[in-house]
């Protein structure tokens, strides 16, 4: 795919289309664009016009466009959510960098992607209590994702309203759920309390900037369009069920190794990097011999990962192992002088876990709580929007013999 910008006119003529048409595209956010060198014209992102002319030509041969839309392809339904660009992604509009550096908490985020308006479901949502099943649950030594995963459908068996269709009622279930998903990541009982206070408590983390990292990292974590999880969700959400059903799904999808598993494999690559003596011999060693580097590159973000960027400064700044962040800068700078490949979230939320004492299930724990306002958009959106999601697929295995 060809990457850069072109100009109106180029862009324009690789689509064959006119002016007036490309910024009609530029308005409905199918084409980035940028003021140009000259400050008077605008360039336009050429992977946003060849995805287009991809989706023009899979319009011609639906079933290849399909076969191509699930590994990083074309979009494969309509959402108001989220919007990832090169450069960074936005909540109904509005950049998540900017929510994550203003002082935006969570529960702001889910309100906001979750379409509330001027209503504030968390303020009439008062966490409900864990009903004895779930209190069982946790009083055994369970890893926080499986531990949630397991008491989430218990708790929904009280949920109030679980199949109820007034939007108002589902969003306060929704800021319950969200609440009491925090809560069981953490082991701890439902709170009000804003969830980033909630993960520093866990974290016996009391410090202000701790808890302003920890906010931003949730901001950021709560939506990236449709990936695995977010479909999962979707797919359950689309049947009928209920939102904690529909969440587990995303849950269960986030527990594998391609998905969440992802943190704790580059928890995994900076603890042993810590080890080593020579890090650009290490790397290039690694990556010699076929070796992964977890949580570096994204194929979304080409010029690297701002959330990650933003994460990492702000994980310098506050300080919590001065020694420990250099480490982590000179993996960071090691990986570019190699291969130049930019760290992503799950390498950012790997490095705050570790500086903070953590292990790698805490990096998962962060990651979960905040994508969970996301699933629950999703679910919210699928659910209003109604249908099932139903593909087809293409057989292609032994053909029955009256076939052949």
């Amino acid at each position: 795919m060809q990457t850069g910008y072109l100009s109106a006119h180029d862009a324009a003529a690789r689509l064959g289309i006119s002016l007036t048409t490309l910024y009609a595209y530029v308005s409905r956010g199918k084409v980035d664009s940028r003021p140009g060198a000259d400050g008077r014209r605008r360039e336009y992102l050429a992977e946003d016009i060849e995805r287009l002319i991809e989706r023009r030509q899979a319009g011609r041969g639906a079933a290849q466009g399909a076969a191509h839309s699930l590994t990083w392809g074309l979009p494969v339904l309509e959402t108001r959510i989220t919007l990832i660009r090169p450069h960074g992604h936005y909540y109904r509009g509005q950049a998540a960098l900017a929510l994550a550096e203003s002082g935006a908490e969570l529960e702001h985020v889910a309100r906001l992607l979750w379409a509330c308006g001027d209503a504030d479901p968390f303020a009439a949502a008062a966490p409900n209590g864990w009903s004895p099943a779930v209190r069982a649950l946790l009083g055994r030594e369970l890893p926080p994702l499986e531990r949630t995963m397991a008491a989430l459908p218990l708790q929904g068996l009280s949920a109030p309203h679980a199949h109820g269709a007034d939007p108002l009622r589902q969003r306060e279930g929704a800021a319950r759920l969200l609440h009491e998903t925090a809560a069981l990541l953490c082991a701890a009982k439902p709170e009000r309390s804003p969830i980033h206070r909630q993960l520093a408590a866990a974290w016996n983390c009391a410090d202000a900037r701790t808890q302003a990292l920890l906010r931003s990292a949730l901001v950021l974590c709560a939506d990236h369009e449709l990936n695995a999880s977010a479909f999962a969700t979707r797919v359950a959400a689309s049947t009928g069920a209920s939102l904690h059903a529909a969440v587990c799904a995303g849950l269960a999808a986030l527990s594998g190794p391609r998905h969440g598993g992802a943190a704790a494999r580059a928890h995994a690559l900076i603890r042993q990097a810590w080890r080593e003596r020579d890090l650009p011999a290490h790397v290039r060693e690694r990556l010699r011999h076929g070796g992964e580097l977890p949580g570096f590159g994204h194929p979304l973000y080409p010029d690297g990962d701002p959330r990650a960027t933003l994460l990492l400064r702000m994980l310098a700044s506050s300080h919590p192992r001065p020694a420990g962040a250099a480490r982590v800068q000179r993996l960071v700078d090691a990986v570019d002088a190699c291969c130049g490949r930019a760290p992503n979230l799950d390498f950012a939320l790997a490095a705050i876990a570790l500086l903070h004492g953590q292990g790698a299930e805490a990096a998962l724990s962060l990651f979960a709580a905040g994508r969970m306002a996301g699933w629950l958009a999703h679910a919210l959106e699928q659910q209003e929007a109604g249908g099932l999601i139903r593909p087809r697929a293409d057989y292609a295995g032994t053909m029955p013999e009256r076939l052949r």
